[in-house]
């Protein structure tokens, strides 16, 4: 056991984490020339076309050190952006050690302090490392002394590096050696392996990755899953390389996967314990705390028919993301789905991507919102999750919206534009900060429902890429909000409907009244698109009847004769407008949503 080290690899989006993986993989002969490319831990198709990280990848490499000994390293790559802090968290909680990357030529960022300091709260050594050394416009001497006030470190800690070049790799891996400490545990202890992460393999069912803290666990053992209660053969076991590799045993201190041919995905939890079922240990490993979504959206099936094979799909993508949270719920328009909860936007749209791609699910994604708690005049506390669970004006008494706190580093010249921004979206300065003469740190009091639709694009145009963002949840706050609702020739369209802040309900309601004018197609009869804020209509849009000219035939003549075929036609009108359904078109639904 005193020649394993557990480390992972943390940094801000784009610092370089999964080329310098690719370094340490080379130099240890883990992958031949042969199975080399790019970003090789990455192996979704959405991660490479991006260029960045979704999931976290453990893999194990051989190192021999200077003092003649063999060492095991279980290195695990991290994402990098807010979206996928969770991956984190998680790999966090099965390691001894942490490689903080910085980009020389970019400096600190967002990301990369709340990262440091949630490998710092679970007691991680950490070893500091300048990336990307080698590009013309490294701030070499800049940055080393951010990283030295942030890390508390000296100057001599700091590896010089470069994912491109290969430089400072040898360094690393004996940095890796002599400051990560090795694993603590007992190898005759009872077994207590913490489950970190999973898939699910459509031949072997799900495959569990764990980490043993306490014991040993063999091939073909009984083992149990604590908080399940359920027990299974262990029919392999194994170490993880690019492919699985299968052992005998594997004892404290390793992390492995165990495959015990579970089909279904409700009976593994990430963050739950393996123990054995003769011997189980006292108690569980403290796993991690449930995740907390922040943005929910309505996933649909383009045909109702789907809609078990959907809910299939995100019980075998939640194996492999546990930040996913769902479930069914209805809609008048839209038929039968589930309500999902994510971390932000961009996880949004991944899992909507994945669902396509690895399930061929074609979907239709509600507006997004975020969880706000409503108040009635009878005292009750709702938990509101759509807009149509908001109890009528009448009954409600008050509703509170959450707030985040919201970090932005950036360079001087953009303060101006970015304070604008977040006024606009109704945030407040709390905080300035210069980390050096030419950074300087924000901290702003936001809504994260004003976040969830473009504020990080907006943010990254006006500061031309130089600011990075990162936020933290903080209390809920009452605010001045309303039930947003689209109808059509009367009739509202829940799945249309939204809650905005009063200020911003016309605005909102005039766009999505124009886009739908845009996209609906023209009937026989008008059809009257409308916003309304209960019975109050604030914005409307009017698409006029297909007309057919009954007069074509009337040529010469009284007038009065062409006057009372237009009349019967009018009835004719108003009889098919009363009886007529105006049917939104599935693409038109995709086009609205897309609106922000």
């Amino acid at each position: 056991m005193k020649n394993i080290r557990n480390f992972c690899v943390i940094a801000h989006i784009d610092h370089g984490k999964s080329t310098l993986s690719d370094r340490l993989l080379e130099y240890t002969n883990t992958i031949s020339e042969r199975e080399m490319q790019a970003q090789a831990l990455d192996d979704m198709d959405i991660e490479r076309e991006r260029g960045i990280t979704i999931k976290s990848h453990a893999i194990q490499m051989y190192y021999k050190h200077t003092d003649g000994e063999t060492y095991t390293f279980n290195l695990i790559d991290t994402p990098g952006h807010v979206d996928f802090s969770y991956e984190v968290s998680r790999s966090i909680a099965a390691c001894e050690g942490a490689l903080l990357l910085v980009d020389a030529s970019q400096g600190i960022q967002a990301q990369t302090i709340s990262n440091l300091y949630l490998a710092i709260e679970h007691d991680l050594e950490i070893i500091p490392i300048l990336n990307k050394v080698d590009m013309e416009s490294a701030m070499i001497d800049e940055v080393s002394e951010q990283i030295m006030d942030l890390a508390m470190c000296e100057l001599e800690d700091i590896i010089h590096a470069s994912g491109k070049t290969g430089q400072g790799v040898t360094d690393i891996l004996a940095a890796a050696v002599d400051r990560i400490p090795a694993p603590k545990g007992d190898v005759k202890a009872p077994l207590q392996a913490l489950i970190f992460d999973s898939v699910f393999n459509p031949f072997r069912g799900v495959i569990a990755y764990f980490r043993i803290m306490n014991g040993t666990v063999r091939k073909g053992e009984l083992v149990r899953f604590v908080n399940t209660g359920k027990e299974y053969n262990a029919d392999e076991i194994g170490i993880l390389q690019l492919n699985q590799i299968p052992k005998k045993e594997l004892s404290a201190g390793n992390v492995g996967y165990i495959i015990t041919g579970i089909k279904n995905s409700k009976e593994i939890k990430v963050g739950d314990t393996i123990t054995h079922s003769k011997t189980p240990c006292d108690e569980a490993i403290k796993g991690f705390e449930d995740v907390k979504p922040m943005v929910f959206a309505g996933i649909f099936p383009i045909d109702n028919d789907d809609f078990e094979d959907l809910r299939d799909s995100l019980e075998k993508l939640q194996l492999n993301d546990a930040s996913l949270v769902f479930e069914p719920e209805t809609s008048a328009a839209l038929g039968f789905g589930f309500r999902c909860g994510f971390l932000g936007m961009l996880h949004l749209e991944i899992i909507q991507e994945r669902l396509d791609r690895e399930f061929g699910q074609n979907v239709i994604t509600t507006v997004p919102n975020v969880s706000y708690f409503a108040y009635t005049k009878k005292g009750q506390e709702l938990d509101i999750r759509t807009p149509s669970e908001l109890p009528d004006p009448t009954l409600l008494d008050r509703v509170e919206e959450p707030y985040i706190v919201a970090q932005i580093i950036t360079k001087p010249e953009y303060i101006g534009s970015i304070m604008t921004l977040a006024m606009e979206k109704r945030g407040m300065l709390s905080k300035q900060d210069y980390l050096t003469q030419n950074r300087v740190e924000l901290t702003f009091d936001l809504p994260l429902a004003e976040i969830v639709f473009d504020f990080y694009d907006r943010l990254k145009s006006i500061s031309r890429g130089y600011a990075s963002f990162d936020y933290q949840p903080t209390e809920y706050r009452q605010s001045d909000l309303v039930k947003l609702d689209i109808k059509l020739n009367g009739e509202p369209v829940d799945a249309l409907s939204a809650l905005v802040h009063r200020d911003k309900a016309a605005g909102f309601g005039r766009k999505i009244c124009k886009r739908l004018k845009e996209l609906l197609p023209r009937q026989q009869f008008m059809i009257a698109i409308q916003a309304a804020i209960g019975a109050k209509i604030i914005a409307r849009e009017t698409i006029s009847a297909l007309r057919k000219d009954v007069t074509a035939k009337c040529y010469g003549g009284d007038i009065s004769r062409k006057r009372k075929l237009l009349e019967k036609q009018k009835k004719g009108k108003k009889k098919m407008r009363q009886i007529g359904n105006v049917e939104v078109p599935q693409k038109a639904f995709l086009e609205v949503l897309k609106l922000d």
